[in-house]
């Protein structure tokens, strides 16, 4: 992605080189460290405008590479696309191999290679199954870019890769190393995919996530826990006329374990979505197995390890049925901070690039919640300002492209502060 390829919007003059004195104000960060990055905010927003045209485009072509989780093929070829826009940014790729998808994990050199890295996570697997694009192409109207995946979370790629090449462009590196995990399952909960991430958190100064913010543009400070589970019930099939009294319903089973379920979760700090539900093969035919995959979130760690534990002590309520409830990806509550010294340096980043910006705690879980939940230095929502994740309405604003990639540049090229205290 070139900055070169486009133009600057017509009507703007703001000069690159502003002097100090014209900046806004910024809490905690003094610019002027950046000897390297004169006047650098005024050059960030410069830049990113003449990048906007080609992040736009950028994310509309990942858009239309259709990557729904599990389709390995789809998402290698997705990986190949994302590590050579990459590569061309200056960073180092590698291909994670994993049956459903590779994950991919990128590595950028810091000017100062002595530090912690910076650790920025991202996936690239959509909720979106193949054909989708038939009849809901991806285009623009009014502002919006709309298409599956266009939101949650292509575009969120699109812009670090634009943040990247707007400090190529200007011959810089980022302050310290940065490392990126996309992961091809995070979908499904990163099954696969968190073990990739845990292996990064160890040493990293910060994590951020590319998810998309809260819809006026906040940032995520905050995330419930997640855990996806399987019920699986098991009966005994019979004729469902002559010899009904010898079956065992799993599908009736599996109703009335929902019921009881219900019940379980019905407590403060959790909530239940049944989100699948198959069993049974003929209407003549006691079913013999039926399966229910649930979706459970939960607002604090206790309600997450309460209701696991009820969930893996179910009993049949039918002699000779048998109940199992698995877990098939579980995501650690991330809980609110009170002190968040990441987020106030995100706000003077932000202030001093002309952006008002706050966060909030999130309903949706992703793989920040890892970091965050083992008390890192961690931020989400950095990815494009838009609505309507996994809903036929997604899409992204794209006047709101130019103050991300400028935000993400300021971020990679700042010094970090202290983050924690030392022990």
């Amino acid at each position: 992605m070139s900055p070169q390829s486009a133009a600057a919007p017509a009507g703007h003059t703001e000069a690159v080189g502003r002097t100090p004195a014209a900046r806004p104000p910024a809490v905690g960060i003094a610019f002027a460290d950046t000897d390297a990055l004169p006047g650098l905010p005024a050059t960030l927003r410069s830049k990113a405008r003449t990048l906007r045209d080609a992040v736009r485009s950028r994310c509309a072509d990942l858009a239309r590479i259709e990557s729904p989780t599990g389709e390995s093929a789809r998402l290698n070829a997705l990986a190949e696309e994302l590590g050579a826009g990459y590569a061309a940014t200056g960073a180092r790729v590698r291909r994670v191999p994993n049956e459903a998808g590779d994950h991919l994990v990128l590595d950028w050199p810091g000017r100062d290679e002595s530090l912690a890295p910076l650790l920025v996570v991202g996936h690239h697997d959509t909720v979106w199954p193949v054909g989708t694009l038939a009849d809901w192409p991806v285009e623009e109207r009014d502002g919006a870019l709309s298409g599956p995946g266009v939101l949650d979370m292509k575009a969120g790629l699109a812009l670090v890769e634009g943040a990247f090449a707007l400090l190529a462009d200007l011959g810089q590196r980022p302050h310290r190393p940065v490392r990126l995990v996309v992961v091809a399952d995070e979908e499904l909960g990163s099954p696969d995919g968190r073990k990739l991430v845990e292996r990064q958190l160890a040493g990293a100064a910060a994590v951020l996530g590319l998810e998309p913010p809260h819809p006026d543009g906040s940032l995520k400070t905050a995330r419930r826990g997640s855990s996806r589970v399987r019920l699986t019930v098991t009966g005994r099939e019979a004729h469902a006329g002559n010899d009904a009294a010898l079956g065992i319903s799993a599908v009736d089973e599996l109703v009335d374990q929902l019921l009881l379920v219900r019940g379980l979760v019905n407590q403060p700090g959790t909530e239940l979505n049944a989100g699948r539900i198959t069993g049974g093969t003929r209407a003549n035919v006691v079913a013999g197995r039926a399966e229910a995959e649930l979706g459970l979130r939960f607002s604090t760690p206790e309600a997450q390890r309460r209701t696991l534990d009820n969930l893996a002590h179910l009993t049949a309520l039918r002699p000779g049925a048998k109940v199992r409830a698995e877990v098939l990806s579980s995501r650690p509550t991330w809980p609110v901070r009170p002190a968040n010294p990441l987020l106030r340096h995100v706000r003077s980043l932000a202030a001093a690039l002309g952006q008002n910006l706050d966060g909030a705690p999130a309903g949706g879980a992703g793989d920040t919640n890892i970091a965050g939940a083992r008390g890192l230095p961690t931020l989400d929502g950095l990815g494009a300002v838009g609505a309507g994740p996994h809903a036929r309405h997604e899409h992204i604003r794209t006047d709101q492209l130019a103050p991300r990639i400028a935000l993400l540049a300021a971020l990679l090229a700042v010094p970090l502060p202290r983050l924690r205290e030392r022990t």
